[in-house]
């Protein structure tokens, strides 16, 4: 009969699967972005919705946010709905710096928690109740944002190249 992991390997298989799912969806944003150019990552091809450069910020602040300022202690104050109404247009590079650095954030601070730490609650985000449920939410968000960048990026006629996933 084979052995029951403990929870320390749970632990550090929970971080080792979320570290490179949040890398791979860090991959994908990066792609969409790298699939317009400039002037159409803040361009809103429909009245309603956001820009792909807008959808980064938010991904940007939710991350910093819920993981950096909730779980991390980093002291981020969110601005959620200037994320959405920044007028500067932030340069690629920069746009994807930030991100990046709040994925690497992400990733340093799963990679620190073990089972206790993950098991810890959370106040006032119902209906996640512990850190492993911010993560969790944090990675669905994410993935659910890229979507909307996929359309994005096919209503500004350009592509991603990338192939089906998942």
């Amino acid at each position: 009969m084979a052995q029951s992991p403990s929870s320390s390997d749970l632990a550090r298989l929970t971080a080792d699967e979320f570290g490179r799912y949040f890398r791979h969806l860090a991959s994908r944003v990066e792609r969409a972005v790298r699939s317009v150019t400039e002037e159409q990552l803040w361009t809103k091809p429909f009245p309603f919705g956001n820009s792909i450069g807008h959808l980064v910020l938010h991904l940007t602040g939710n991350l910093n946010h819920y993981i950096g300022a909730r779980v991390a202690g980093t002291g981020y104050v969110r601005h959620r709905e200037h994320e959405f109404t920044d007028p500067v247009r932030h340069p690629t590079e920069e746009l994807l710096a930030n991100f990046h650095r709040a994925v690497d954030l992400v990733v340093q601070t799963i990679e620190s928690q073990d089972a206790a730490t993950l098991a810890t609650p959370v106040a006032d985000e119902p209906p996640v109740q512990t850190r492993l449920g911010l993560f969790l939410v944090c990675a669905a968000h994410l993935n659910n944002h890229i979507g909307q960048m996929s359309y994005l990026v096919q209503a500004l006629q350009a592509s991603t190249q990338e192939p089906p996933v998942w």
